[in-house]
């Protein structure tokens, strides 16, 4: 059977409830991730941050607002106060199909992969391409 542990990505990037919106957006943007799974000090997995979540709570370009006030706000917005605390997580050992259908029906981009509360990997939509891109993808003859 194959598992989330075969496909999952586990050095995750993270943030802390403590971080600020500023933090999350430049952590998103060098790293070019669509989620952010927030863990305390031990690792334990407190809750998500996704790209959704930030144009939320983003202050539209649109507003007659300077770029330093823009900042000045997106600082002072922990990410304890706009995170997702109720988010269904997975283990190591559920099974890719399992997993599969717990993102569609909940329609998640991701999922955090825990073992007790111990956040140790992250599956995402792009796992799932990639998976149907090797069964897809004819093998070349030698």
């Amino acid at each position: 059977m194959l598992t989330v542990q075969n496909y999952m990505t586990d050095s995750v990037y993270t943030i802390k409830p403590t971080d600020t919106l500023h933090d999350v957006k430049q952590l998103m943007e060098t790293a070019q991730i669509r989620h952010a799974p927030v863990t305390n000090s031990e690792g334990r997995f407190c809750g998500l941050v996704t790209q959704r979540d930030i144009l939320k709570h983003t202050i539209s370009q649109l507003a007659d607002i300077d770029e330093q006030t823009k900042n000045e706000i997106n600082q002072a917005i922990l990410v304890k106060d706009i995170m997702q605390e109720d988010v269904i997580c997975g283990t190591p050992e559920l099974s890719i199909i399992e997993a599969g259908k717990l993102l569609l029906d909940l329609k998640y981009g991701c999922l955090p992969i825990v073992v007790g509360d111990i956040l140790v990997g992250i599956l995402t939509e792009a796992d799932f391409i990639k998976i149907a891109l090797s069964l897809l993808t004819p093998e070349e003859d030698d």
